[in-house]
């Protein structure tokens, strides 16, 4: 068990049970978009530990870059979603791929596929670590999913509470 700030969060999935999902979606993507190259698209701040991981698992050329949004305050969605740091490349013509450490409301996901509707993308694929099918509200496609999980908060491997347990190689979920 471990407390950050004033919650104290229980071990819920294992690094090796994380590291086993990445290499299974960055192998679908591949296989999928082998003629291709495709622009992963993390979104911050808690796509990076994904993200890098991701890059560790896949084998073709590939290019990557990053937005920064943010929908969360404390463990609580704020149901809305503000773009923090915006991407400045064309992507116009281009594959893209969405890497997020997380869906849930799906929130953050129509904001994305609003935005690169806009760019003008050959294709856009979403992929997902974790997904919370429960807490899902769109009428969205998810192309990718890792692990899907109960609707409770976690942290770890780039999810965080209030700042804190980003840097925890496995995911804990809050203790109730």
């Amino acid at each position: 068990m471990i407390k950050l700030h004033d919650k104290q969060f229980v071990p819920f999935i294992s690094a090796e049970e994380i590291d086993f999902a990445i290499a299974k979606i960055a192998s679908q993507v591949e296989a999928d978009f082998a003629d291709e190259i495709p622009v992963f698209i993390g979104v911050l701040n808690g796509s990076f530990m994904v993200v890098s991981d991701f890059m560790k698992h896949y084998k073709k050329p590939c290019e990557v870059s990053f937005i920064k949004l943010a929908s969360y305050k404390g463990t609580a969605s704020t149901k809305e979603v503000k773009q923090l740091i915006g991407l400045n490349q064309d992507l116009s013509g281009k594959t893209v791929i969405v890497i997020e450490d997380i869906v849930d409301t799906g929130n953050t996901v129509a904001e994305l596929k609003d935005l690169f509707k806009k760019q003008n993308v050959k294709h856009l694929k979403i992929a997902t670590l974790f997904f919370k099918p429960e807490a899902f509200k769109k009428d969205l496609k998810l192309d990718y999913i890792g692990i899907r999980i109960p609707n409770k908060f976690i942290v770890g491997f780039g999810l965080d509470y209030d700042g804190l347990g980003r840097n925890l190689p496995e995911v804990y979920q809050l203790k109730e």
